[in-house]
């Protein structure tokens, strides 16, 4: 199996000029990671000037009001909303300033297939795999910070680089850690790749509490300031058995060279074990505008408005095994891992559905992997080649639909 991050290396680096000349598309903006790509282009252009990084197109799905104020600050040729019934309060909004305006699933899919450099996915869940493809496929620098979208379509993924030469920079902190750790990418000489989770806000909670949980509990995560759906994937540690399938993809390490590690401080991001018994780690404050600026950055370093670590002050790290008895969601993303072809499509889909569910208070903390469970032991065809991308959405939709049946049971 081939990688999917960017594995080319550079017989010389861009100046730094070409760097900041690269035209960025941000497709999600208003979510946090988009949110935290503007605010280290703002970084950026504070110190080089306001035309560093431009914008071609800004996307969101709903956020009207968050994007016109994007739009009316960042200033892209394109503002995109998925929304349509939101239209006439886009243009309304943006009249007057130059920025094109466009809105429907359709439009982001044109928008991520526009002329421009360097796109950010920021999209959530699997709604981010026909843009992010759009964006592969014409062969540009292509930052995801969605992983859904590799988890479901991997294998779509990869071939799709593989024809048009696109660089996939991965910009979820492990990821982008792993890749900063390995360098080119290339994961033979490694013998053990470790992701960290923080173990979420349930870390120490008996089952017996956590079938009580509450959505404001679920989604108040220790450490890091997310959406709600990724918070809430990190209290059942699903998010962690998501990224382990992604590093999978991403780097093509077989699943017995990926292994999970609690710790609490979110500091360290992964360690990479080698087979002369080195151990590298990867080191930074939780702050999602690193692994942002280093993606925009990429090949060279541009400065970024992010938190620096002081170890001193922090005094000690701690890590220790994750609980699988305790949190079910991560077991069944390593056997879906494990099981490969469309498995990962159906976990995915199932967990959507399923933390959507909790989102709305219709099914219970515990529900989550119960329902993600059920719906994997459905037998149509999960265990199948991922094929190509129809195949894929295909397989996403029936099993969504299972999903949520299953939902509606545990809720009778």
């Amino acid at each position: 199996m081939k990688a999917i991050a960017a594995t080319k290396i550079f017989d010389e680096l861009p100046a730094t000029d070409a760097v900041l000349s690269r035209r960025v598309t941000v497709l999600g903006s208003t979510g946090s990671i988009g949110v935290n790509t503007l605010d280290v282009i703002a970084h950026v252009r504070k110190l080089h000037g306001p035309d560093a990084l431009p914008i071609v197109a800004l996307t969101a799905g709903e956020n009207v009001k968050t994007l016109i104020e994007q739009a009316r600050v960042m200033k892209p040729r394109l503002a995109v909303i998925g929304n349509p019934a939101l239209l006439d309060e886009l243009r309304d909004g943006l009249s007057g300033t130059g920025v094109d305006v466009a809105a429907g699933r359709a439009a982001v899919i044109e928008a991520a297939a526009r002329p421009s450099d360097f796109v950010m996915v920021a999209i959530m869940g699997a709604a981010a795999i026909e843009p992010a493809l759009a964006a592969v496929r014409r062969g540009v620098v292509v930052a995801l910070a969605n992983k859904e979208c590799v988890v479901a379509a991997g294998a779509v993924f990869r071939d799709a680089m593989e024809r048009s030469g696109a660089q996939v920079l991965p910009v979820d902190s492990e990821h982008n850690a792993i890749f900063q750790v390995l360098g080119s990418g290339d994961a033979s000489e490694a013998e053990l790749v470790t992701i960290t989770a923080s173990g979420g806000p349930f870390r120490e909670w008996t089952l017996e509490r956590m079938k009580a949980a509450t959505v404001e509990e679920a989604v108040a995560h220790p450490n890091w300031a997310m959406g709600r759906k990724i918070s809430l994937d990190s209290a059942t540690l699903m998010n962690k058995g998501l990224e382990l399938i992604e590093a999978h993809f991403l780097f093509a390490l077989p699943p017995d060279k990926l292994g999970v590690v609690v710790h609490p401080q979110s500091i360290v991001h992964c360690l990479v074990s080698y087979e002369d018994g080195t151990t590298m780690a990867h080191l930074s404050a939780p702050d999602m505008r690193t692994p942002i600026a280093h993606a925009l950055g990429w090949p060279r370093r541009i400065p970024s408005p992010s938190r620096r670590l002081d170890l001193a002050t922090l005094g000690s790290l701690v890590f220790q095994a994750p609980a699988h008895d305790r949190f079910p969601a991560l077991n069944l993303a390593i056997d879906s891992m494990r099981s490969g072809g469309l498995a990962p499509t159906v976990l995915n889909a199932a967990n959507e559905i399923a933390v959507q569910a909790f989102l709305d208070r219709r099914i219970g903390f515990l529900d989550i992997s119960h329902v993600v469970g059920r719906t994997l032991e459905r037998d149509f065809g999960s265990n199948g080649p991922a094929g190509d991308l129809d195949c894929v959405l295909g397989c996403d939709a029936r099993a969504r639909v299972l999903a949520e049946e299953i939902c509606q049971q545990v809720r009778g």
